[in-house]
């Protein structure tokens, strides 16, 4: 019933934004209010784990099969059910590239990782946090890599430090948009 309540939700606020001609405005200023914090956003990823700047990436290529990109759409689903982390991989680099065309305030995509009995509660307390904290509350210890937010046509990125990750231990990789945790989760297998 939890499941149903919050695709509604998310279906009537995604239905709301995109009512008409007007719904582009709104669209552009979330995007520029998000671009001032970003030095913010960053050092919360960072806790989480350790990202990759810009720069950083750029140069320093993951190792052979240690990459993964995940796409994910308007339709609230992402097109992986299952990340396989090889356990050889000191890092571990997840893209992910929104294929959709709504924006950031009412369709927008993350992926959060963590232990699959602490994904409940992380996204509970992430809707609290706002669009501009990625709906990841800040220093929730929980969470071992979060991307941020992104809209339609946007890509971003996490690098995941491997060694968070216990042997015989249960992960998840989900959205934490308010309402998409329901369409938009799968397991982390490490090999």
């Amino acid at each position: 019933m939890k499941i149903y309540l919050a695709l509604i939700s998310a279906a009537a606020f995604a239905l709301s934004a995109c009512g008409g001609q007007e719904a582009a405005a709104p669209a552009e200023q979330p995007a520029a209010a998000s671009e001032a914090p970003a030095p913010e956003m960053a050092e919360p990823a960072s806790e989480a784990a350790p990202a990759a700047s810009a720069a950083d990436s750029a140069q320093a290529a993951p190792a052979e099969g240690c990459e993964v990109v995940v796409s994910s759409d308007d339709q609230m689903k992402f097109d992986k059910q299952e990340l396989e982390i090889k356990k050889s991989c000191k890092e571990f680099k997840i893209v992910l590239k929104h294929t959709g065309t709504m924006p950031k305030a009412a369709m927008g995509h993350n992926i959060v990782i963590s232990k699959a009995e602490d994904a409940q509660g992380v996204v509970s307390d992430g809707a609290g946090a706002t669009a501009e904290k990625n709906f990841v509350k800040e220093g929730d210890e929980r969470v071992i890599a979060y991307t941020p937010l992104i809209g339609g046509g946007e890509e971003t990125s996490v690098t995941v430090d491997t060694s968070k990750f216990a042997e015989g231990s249960q992960y998840e990789f989900y959205c934490t948009f308010p309402g998409h945790y329901g369409m938009m989760h799968g397991t982390v297998k490490l090999i």
